[in-house]
């Protein structure tokens, strides 16, 4: 299985275009030690020929770009090796870069059932049209094969619905089972597998488990802690409220993943407020000494 980190950034990425913060500067004046981040998105294949995309971020143009894996080949005046594409959620990092796909490629779009409805109700997601793209809904705790030689299971994550649908819900946590997905992808010839939760508000213990059982962990690294948008200034809800666990705390994923050793644990979603995502700062070193890495656009994973 070939892994290829799309983004590796929250909503806005780093920089965000209108954030004026320390690591937002850094990133807009090139420091090599706060890369920048596209929004989060990860390409996955068996075979190098059918990819898989989690997630369609607003940011998916330029990474495709960015990645030769994912240019057109042959001698077709149209081809695109993006086979499917499937979202864990319906914010606007994830679903945006939908938009990018109009041009009457054929693919097939999995999600849920509540994001499927998410996206029906929105004529704007029209132009992919319903003869070239497929919509199937993503069945949960089920098994599908989304491309040749990849299975995936998709499980119900702890989240909240996303921001512009919390009016018509009138909550914001644990509004409706599909809100916000983890999914095990694995590769059917070599058993190894991957688990992609990049927006998840509590470690449940079914997300240990599915961790536990993977060869790699791509997890929610939004925040360092809880209170970081009120400390900085730049908010005005924590981090459990805006549906992510931070790293750090007594809570938080790095006290919850410890006895988790055998995984390769990769933060993915970090935020241009969190203070790890510069290198060699003590909240970066304190999450390698826990056993983490923090995933990197570009960054690919052989499994």
């Amino acid at each position: 299985m070939r892994l290829i980190v799309l983004g590796s950034g929250a909503g806005g990425g780093i920089p965000q275009w209108n954030a004026n913060n320390p690591r937002s500067r850094e990133a807009f004046a090139n420091d090599p030690l706060t890369p920048r981040r596209t929004q989060a998105s990860i390409a996955v294949s068996s075979d190098g020929d059918h990819w898989l995309l989690l997630n369609a971020s607003p940011d998916l143009r330029q990474q495709i770009i960015a990645t030769p894996a994912l240019h057109p080949k042959g001698p077709a005046l149209r081809h695109s090796p993006i086979a499917a594409v499937m979202l864990t959620g319906a914010d606007v990092d994830q679903v945006a870069g939908l938009l990018t796909l109009r041009e009457r490629q054929p693919f097939t779009l999995y999600a849920s059932t509540r994001v499927q409805k998410a996206l029906a109700a929105n004529p704007i997601f029209n132009v992919l049209s319903p003869d070239k793209v497929q919509r199937k809904i993503l069945p949960l705790g089920q098994e599908v094969q989304a491309i040749p030689g990849l299975k995936v299971w998709a499980f119900p994550a702890p989240g909240k619905v996303a921001l512009y649908m919390e009016d018509e819900t009138k909550a914001a946590l644990g509004t409706e089972e599909g809100d916000t997905v983890a999914t095990l992808i694995e590769d059917v010839i070599t058993g190894r597998s991957v688990v992609f939760a990049p927006s998840c508000a509590t470690v449940a213990e079914d997300i240990l488990t599915l961790a536990s059982s993977a060869h790699c962990l791509l997890f929610d690294g939004t925040f360092f802690t809880e209170e970081e948008m009120l400390a900085t200034g730049e908010g005005t809800k924590t981090a459990a409220r805006m549906g992510h666990v931070p790293m750090s705390g007594e809570k938080g994923s790095m006290n919850a993943f410890m006895n988790i050793t055998d995984t390769r644990k990769l933060y993915i979603h970090i935020n241009n407020t969190n203070p790890a995502s510069r290198r060699g700062t003590p909240e970066e070193l304190q999450i390698r000494r826990a056993g983490w890495e923090l995933a990197e656009d570009g960054m690919e994973i052989v499994l």
